[in-house]
């Protein structure tokens, strides 16, 4: 590997340690590409080809994982969860929250509270797959 790409996946690791810390925060493209030090259409080309997703895809499943951990993990309402997390609609967040896990919020919720286990096993177990939904699309 050229030190070149080296450095361009370094920046790209800075934004994504960038969303995956203000996930709950607005974020836009032109400030994840200044953190990555490159343009917008470079910035989003790179990034899908390093991570195989969108930043905007990238985002939002970090948003719905930490609502599927607090739906199980507290009472609250899935509208303040929603908000919480990031999404600013009810809507957007059901039907992303639907597209990556496979069933609504309050579905997921009603599978119960987390088991107690270990914290990397929980997590490995947990998180939303971008394999599925990019093998529907004749995409491996």
């Amino acid at each position: 590997m050229s030190r070149a790409v080296e450095e361009l996946n370094r920046r790209m690791l800075r934004a994504r340690d960038a969303m995956d810390r203000a996930y709950a925060e607005p974020l836009d493209v032109p400030a994840l590409a200044g953190i990555a030090h490159v343009s917008e259409a470079h910035f989003i080309r790179t990034f899908r080809a390093t991570f195989g997703e969108t930043p905007h895809r990238y985002l939002q499943r970090r948003r719905v994982e930490r609502a599927m951990y607090l739906l199980r993990a507290t009472n609250r309402d899935v509208t303040e969860i929603c908000l919480d997390v990031g999404f600013t609609s009810l809507g957007t967040f059901s039907r992303s929250f639907r597209d990556i896990v496979g069933e609504a919020p309050s579905a997921y919720r009603e599978r119960g509270p987390i088991l107690a286990v270990p914290n990397c096993f929980a997590m490995a177990w947990t998180r939303p797959s971008s394999f599925g939904e990019a093998n529907t699309r004749g995409v491996v």
